[in-house]
């Protein structure tokens, strides 16, 4: 091949084009999508946690403790500036129901989901294919 035929074959267009059709399979033949479907359930679903922590789960825990404030009122008073490790303890409670729901869901659901896809029937083999089988397996015996 002639080394200017090489230089010519190059089509800018062509790349811009390409590049153009595998944006266009990634935005709208699901890929793109079904992360867009995920980011918003996922939005969807830590509020409804947050609302669990916050509604529910720490003014419960604020029951056993004597400040007037509940949880938001846990604080440190260091030199004068006060630190609400309290509200801090919250959001931490927040990320570990989050993290465990992704964890179950992820690790746990799809991964079963996975297993149960790989796992193929049992073949059935022909009687023919028996035979062959016997062959087979009587030649191996007889050569060693």
């Amino acid at each position: 091949m002639d080394p200017f035929q090489k230089v010519i074959s190059i089509v800018p267009s062509a790349k811009v084009l390409s590049l153009m059709d595998e944006f266009r399979d990634f935005a709208f033949k699901g890929n793109f999508i079904n992360v867009a479907i995920g980011v918003v359930i996922g939005g969807a679903f830590s509020k409804v946690v947050e609302a669990l922590v916050k509604n529910i789960l720490m003014p419960f825990v604020s029951l056993f403790t004597p400040v007037e404030k509940g949880y938001a009122g846990w604080t440190f008073v260091i030199n004068g500036v006060e630190i609400p490790y309290g509200l801090f303890l919250g959001e931490v409670i927040n990320f570990l129901i989050v993290a465990a729901a992704m964890f179950i869901f992820i690790v746990k659901f799809l991964g079963w989901m996975m297993n149960m896809k790989k796992e193929e029937p049992a073949v059935v083999l022909t009687k023919q294919e028996e035979l062959l089988v016997e062959i087979r397996d009587l030649l191996k015996a007889k050569s060693s």
